[in-house]
């Protein structure tokens, strides 16, 4: 049986197949073929999670007030959808957002679906995402949902409903759009050898859609920080778009223009903004006035016409779960015609007729609360005990507007390989097709199908355990009609090189940057440095290890000397040890990752798993030495980030950092001064790259301390070239800071050490 989930980021297809809207024998031996080959991916599942987990494909779920990266579980069996198929679905779903479009402009301006009595006004009005402080806002290219979330699933028949529409800041599409990407590498063949339809437009409809409605000035993507649950996908789209990715202390408004601010208080205007923010937490001034994440003045700079929202503020009105119940009429008031694709059955307690349908049946109906989100507020009647029964209904009387009640359908169960045991089992699933309106409405080739964690299980957010596929949209089976398609492929991968934002650092940005370098050195050097000292103590010679605890400020008094190289290696909790060291690499690097890009980060990560899977192993001596796997990392690191098309600016406060790190270490390991001349000179080197543009505050401090150590050190005549380093920014080191050093640095080998 199928029971809908409000809120669910849906979920796919892949085991049974699927001819609801025609099926011509070419197709259908196309699609037999897709499947066939298809399960050849279930051998190569480990490589392509392990590509997935090196990549930092995650996602973040909050459990008792703690947050938790994790990697977002993925299945090999793609969810097949055949060409014919795909496109009655693509011409449902464009009509059904175009719908979608017209009543939003309709609410906020004229209101005659109002006035006409096609939905009752107090479902607007009384609507938690209705904000009448947009109302007479029309947004620049008259689009307000510029990305839609459409939540489908297949009944047994065939046939496709709609679950609910999302408009606000629907997620999910950066997960397929990746791991198809790693499908292609892992088995090229497949992908010569049957049709399927190119995904990777996705990130040029994006921009083409920012590009239509920008004002004037740079595209960014706005999040709300690091511990946002998308944080991966703001950051990819951000790298795959071009666009700037932005936190919300990165932008403000002056005189109702919205302007990204870079280290040195540089403006640079902004022209769109693509929020992941919830209409709420925008504008402290126009909304939630406790928001600390909003940007005071946005809305008066959107009202004036000045800055495109990406979706605009107040769709929530029309992705209502009750609003929902009305599409299908707006379909016909606004475009005048059937619609193609239909809700699932829906019943509204406001309406006295669908109220006692909805109490007569309590117990066959599923019940979801329009106020809630991601799978909560979901009640299934069957569930219930009499008693149960009987309070929902007497909460269903006094809050009829609260609740929808919807049809318990049978739908398709899908096939997952279970991990433990390696079979095929099926789960419940459904799909989420992502629309993405600019001048022109596309639905994209692709789509998020997502499964429950458990078989049986209605529910398939990823907060709850679930995973996700990858969905393959077949190409015609047709020759000609292929050669089209694989022209229009052609054309939407060179057109996917989106032209990019100019790299613009903000003051967080450069402290990044400046603290990437060092810990990434820190791991580095402090590792090559651990191994002479350990090889002495395990010849017996445990005496010969303190001198390298005194270099670093470590305790020198050990009497279990295992227990202390285990702190000192992989105690995550312990702020002087290596793998917080590269905790501290990856913590800086992963929001640098739309301008490293994921081939760099990926040696940050592959750090960071390498010696968390060295922490849960024994002591032995090749947990030991997979510590030189992180050294090989960094060095890659460092070589790629040297090579690559990053601003130079960038690149001077990475190895700035890089540079004083080292300097550093190897006084406090006692090398000879002639080893020290390369990385003065590398600093020297770096620092003429920043070419008269100011030194942030954290630089220049880091510097002074330095140089108060050197001598203290046997390190004098050095400090002279430190100093020289400081008159290059002689009244050009910015008196401000990001304010964020205190989180970044915690492999603080001396409490007072900036």
């Amino acid at each position: 049986m199928l029971r809908f989930v409000s809120g669910c980021s849906p979920v796919g297809y892949a085991g049974v197949p699927c001819f609801a809207f025609g099926e011509g024998m070419g197709q259908v031996m196309l699609e037999s073929s897709a499947r066939e080959l298809a399960g050849e991916l279930v051998g190569r599942r480990r490589s392509i999670n392990r590509e997935l987990s090196r990549n930092g494909v995650r996602f973040g779920i909050y459990a008792d007030g703690h947050y938790e990266d994790r990697l977002f579980p993925y299945d090999p069996i793609p969810r097949i959808i055949e060409s014919a198929e795909f496109t009655d679905l693509e011409h449902g779903l464009k009509q059904r957002v175009d719908a979608l479009n017209a009543c939003l402009r309709d609410i906020y301006s004229d209101k005659n679906i109002i006035k006409d009595g096609v939905i009752p006004e107090e479902y607007v009005y009384t609507s938690v995402g209705y904000f009448p402080q947009v109302n007479g806002v029309t947004p620049p290219g008259g689009v307000f949902a510029h990305i839609a979330g459409e939540d489908l699933v297949q009944g047994e028949d065939g046939q496709w409903w709609v679950l609910e529409d999302n408009l606000r800041i629907p997620s999910g599409a950066s997960y397929p759009l990746f791991v198809r990407d790693i499908e292609r590498r892992i088995y090229p063949t497949l992908f010569r050898d049957i049709h399927i339809r190119d995904n990777r437009a996705y990130p040029r409809l994006l921009r083409k859609s920012m590009d239509f409605v920008s004002t004037e000035g740079i595209a960014v993507i706005l999040t709300p920080g690091r511990q946002n649950s998308a944080f991966f996908e703001h950051s990819y789209l951000a790298e795959k778009t071009g666009a700037a990715l932005a936190f919300p202390e990165d932008l403000e408004v002056v005189q109702n223009r919205v302007y990204f601010v870079d280290y040195a208080g540089n403006r640079h205007r902004v022209g769109v903004i693509y929020r992941r923010l919830a209409d709420e937490y925008l504008d402290p001034f126009s909304f939630n006035p406790d928001s600390v994440i909003g940007i005071p003045g946005l809305l008066a700079a959107y009202r004036s016409g000045n800055v495109a929202i990406m979706n605009a503020p107040g769709n929530g009105v029309v992705d209502d779960k009750a609003m929902y119940y009305f599409v299908p009429a707006m379909i016909e008031y606004y475009l005048g015609e059937k619609p193609i694709l239909q809700n699932a059955p829906t019943y509204m307690p406001m309406f006295d007729r669908d109220r006692k349908t909805v109490l007569d049946r309590l117990g066959e109906l599923v019940i979801k609360d329009v106020a809630e989100a991601g799978g909560y507020g979901v009640v299934f009647g069957s569930s219930l005990s009499a008693a149960e029964r009987g309070e929902m209904a007497d909460r269903i009387r006094r809050e009829p507007r609260r609740f929808i009640a919807q049809e318990v359908i049978p739908f398709r169960d899908i096939d997952i390989v279970d991990p433990k045991s390696g079979e095929q089992t099926p789960r419940k699933a459904d799909l989420r097709a992502f629309v993405v309106t600019g001048q022109k409405t596309h639905v994209w080739y692709s789509g998020l199908t997502r499964y429950s964690a458990v078989q049986g299980e209605m529910i398939v957010n990823s907060s709850q355990g679930g995973g996700f596929k990858d969905t393959w949209v077949l190409s015609p089976a047709q020759s000609e009609e292929l050669s089209k398609q694989t022209q229009r492929d052609v054309v939407n991968l060179l057109g996917n090189r989106a032209r990019r934002t100019p790299a613009l650092v903000t003051a967080a940005k450069a402290d990044n940057l400046y603290w990437l370098g060092r810990y990434s050195e820190r791991t580095f050097t402090t590792i090559g440095q651990f191994f002479p000292f350990y090889d002495l103590v395990m010849d017996t010679q445990v005496e010969a290890f303190r001198p390298f605890a005194h270099a670093l400020d470590l305790p020198e008094d050990f009497h279990d000397f295992d227990t202390f190289i285990h702190s000192f290696l992989y105690d995550a909790d312990n702020p002087d040890s290596v793998r917080s060291a590269v905790l501290g690499a990856f913590n800086n690097a992963v929001v640098l990752r739309p301008e490293l890009g994921s081939n760099l980060l990926q040696y940050v990560e592959l750090a960071v798993k390498t010696i968390g899977d060295a922490a849960h192993g024994d002591l032995a001596s090749e947990n030991i030495y997979r510590q030189r796997d992180i050294t090989d990392y960094m060095l890659s690191l460092w070589g790629g980030i040297e090579d690559s098309a990053l601003d130079p600016v960038l690149k001077a406060f990475l190895f700035i950092g890089k540079y004083l790190e080292r300097v550093d270490l190897y006084t406090r390991f006692k090398l000879p001064e002639d080893d020290l001349i390369a990385p003065l000179n590398k600093l020297s080197a770096y620092a003429a790259m920043l070419d008269e543009m100011p030194l942030p505050q954290c630089f220049a401090s880091g510097a002074r301390w330095l140089m108060e150590q050197l001598p203290l050190r046997g390190y004098e005549d050095l400090t002279v070239r430190i100093n020289e380093f400081l008159n290059d920014f002689q009244g050009r080191v910015l008196d401000l800071d990001s304010g964020k050093r205190s989180v970044l640095n915690a492999m603080n080998m001396d409490a007072r050490r900036p």
